[in-house]
């Protein structure tokens, strides 16, 4: 028996329950207009989405950076109001809304190999999808970070665990659970691109460097197994979402963690730079810094 969801988890979830009734055409509008309320107030994802671009892209104009970060903030507020679609229609309803795959046949092809299978998911596009519709060829394994409220932490896994996806939360239990998963031919599949808070190298992101984590490179060299890289589009007026995915042929899984760091960051820049209005750029992604470096958020 499920527990009771409380505070902010219960207020979300009862919203995301109203926001459910409405078509996927609408949550977008819905996103659309939070976002130019968002940028008329100067709320800080504002700031910190052209932060990131002009770090990213200073070979844009100053008219092309503006242009880009306002994309960026719509479609992470049609990210979020998708949500009440994603967790809240049935799973069969919401893979309904995938219209198209590429690359379906790099993903069979890398299981078959029988080594598990090591998925890098970025943030990028609708990636709450991603995991639905690859939790339905494989028995799917996630690492998470609890979120900062705790209330909010039961909300998260009841969503994103109706694909059939396991969750686990990230310490060293956590860990040992991909490990073992992918001993046993199943896939791990990890959002590598959020500043991790423990153990990471300084390596370049966009050309700027960034705290990358060093724990995807460990799972692929200790186990050897196949990676593959993917991103949910968003489709223009809510038609629906297009899966991209790609065999990964960097050195994500080099021994040296620098080198296997940058070749994870390279791999999620090219996936980027193919619709970059979709990227999470509202994250502060260079927020953590060497001593001495400054914050540029700031």
């Amino acid at each position: 028996m499920e527990q009771p969801l409380r505070g902010r988890g219960r207020a979300i979830d009862c919203l995301l329950g109203l926001f459910s009734h409405l078509s996927l055409p609408a949550l977008h509008r819905l996103g659309r207009a939070v976002a130019w309320l968002s940028e008329r107030l100067h709320r800080e994802e504002r700031h910190v989405a052209r932060v990131n671009v002009e770090l990213c892209f200073p070979e844009l104009s100053v008219e092309e950076r503006e242009r880009l970060a306002r994309a960026a903030l719509r479609e992470n507020a049609k990210g979020l109001f998708e949500l009440a679609a994603l967790w809240k229609w049935p799973v069969p309803r919401v893979l309904g809304l995938i219209r198209s795959v590429e690359g379906a046949d790099e993903v069979d092809g890398a299981l078959a190999e029988g080594r598990g299978l090591l998925v890098i998911a970025p943030h990028h596009g609708a990636w709450e999808l991603l995991q639905m519709w690859l939790a339905q060829r494989v028995r799917l394994h996630a690492l998470y970070r609890p979120p900062r409220w705790a209330d909010l932490e039961m909300l998260l896994n009841r969503g994103r665990s109706r694909s059939g996806a396991i969750f686990w939360p990230a310490r060293p239990s956590g860990i040992r659970a991909l490990f073992k998963a992918l001993k046993a031919g199943e896939a791990v599949g990890v959002l590598p691109d959020q500043s991790p808070p423990g153990e990471g190298v300084f390596v370049p992101f966009f050309g700027r460097r960034a705290k990358t984590m060093t724990l995807f490179g460990k799972l692929a060299a200790r186990t050897d197994a196949p990676v593959v890289i993917g991103w949910a589009e968003r489709l223009e007026h809510g038609a629906g979402y297009r899966l991209h995915w790609r065999r990964v042929t960097e050195p994500v899984g080099d021994a040296d963690p620098e080198v296997a760091a940058t070749a994870l960051n390279r791999e999620i820049e090219k996936v980027v730079r193919e619709c970059p209005e979709q990227y999470q750029w509202t994250y502060r992604r260079f927020s953590r810094r060497p001593e001495g470096w400054g914050n540029p958020y700031e």
